[in-house]
């Protein structure tokens, strides 16, 4: 059985809590589970527990935490940008808590994936990073990803063209929604769009809010990084096809999804938060593998 511990440690002055599945035997590698969003250390559909439990099941020492201002962790809330003194307390206690442990994997979903990027150069203890959907979202990549990937879609569904022969389709308020997106996907900086022509966020509370510079800086969190890097994209989400698109737009990008140390996975069918046990399984599978195999 399973013998996880809660932890208590400082984050300049503030008390972040934690919870510890340790492996059976000593480990020099663990994963560091950071949370996105409103999220606390259980996530969505309790993902981050089960999957600190799969990897410890597997000899795999992780930890989970809440950020300051989050969960049952003191302090004022605080996006993902300014989380970096967070995980790097985080990371101190848990090499403190586990004896050995000398390199630890960032683990992020959404935003918590962008602040993995952000934090990973920083620190030479961050060996591995595991990024799932990464959030790039300006108006402009949301509005042009939404017209790609969304509208496409719909044009292409039968149920679609039956609602609109039997008048019970919205075509005006539909073209002022298309009309809307196509002016942002036209605008440069990330300026917000009007609420009705976005399409519904992911289902895990409020959004994280627009960077100006997210894309600049995500990049540079990439160029800086030399460690190894695992991408899991959900196919069925835009999050993750907004990112595919800014890289796809980048040569930049392209070379450093290039490399020999960056791998890339895709899990059909998948939404944001990996709602499905099949899908959390599977996640936590390709994790445990791969961060076992080097």
């Amino acid at each position: 059985m399973l013998d996880e511990r809660a932890l208590a440690f400082d984050c300049e002055g503030e008390t972040l809590v934690g919870i510890l599945s340790p492996a059976a035997a000593p480990a020099r590698r663990g994963v560091l589970v950071i949370v996105g969003g409103p999220q606390y250390r259980a996530g969505s559909h309790r993902q981050f527990a089960l999957l600190a439990r799969h990897l410890a099941a597997q000899g795999i020492p992780a930890l989970r935490f809440d950020y300051r201002g989050l969960g049952d962790s003191s302090g004022a809330a605080r996006t993902f940008e300014d989380v970096a003194a967070d995980i790097r307390s985080a990371i101190d206690a848990f090499q403190a808590a586990v004896p050995g442990l000398q390199e630890v994997v960032l683990w992020g979903l959404c935003d918590a994936a962008a602040a993995a990027l952000f934090y990973g150069q920083r620190d030479p203890r961050v060996s591995g990073l595991v990024l799932l959907n990464p959030w790039a979202r300006s108006a402009a990549g949301l509005a042009r990803s939404t017209l790609k990937h969304y509208y496409w879609a719909r044009l292409r569904d039968p149920a679609l063209w039956r609602k609109l022969a039997r008048g019970q389709f919205a075509l005006g308020a539909s073209l002022r929604s298309l009309l809307g997106l196509v002016g942002a996907a036209r605008q440069e900086a990330p300026a917000a769009a009007p609420a009705a022509t976005l399409p519904a966020l992911p289902r895990d509370g409020s959004a994280p809010p627009l960077t100006p510079d997210l894309h600049a800086r995500l990049l540079a969190g990439m160029q800086g990084f030399t460690g190894r890097v695992l991408f899991i994209f959900s196919s069925a989400d835009l999050t993750a096809q907004e990112f595919l698109d800014m890289c796809k737009a980048s040569p930049s990008w392209q070379r450093l999804l290039a490399r020999p140390s960056v791998q890339q996975l895709t899990l059909d069918g998948a939404d944001h938060t990996f709602s499905r046990r099949a899908w959390r399984d599977q996640v936590a599978d390709w994790t445990g593998a791969w961060v076992a195999a080097w």
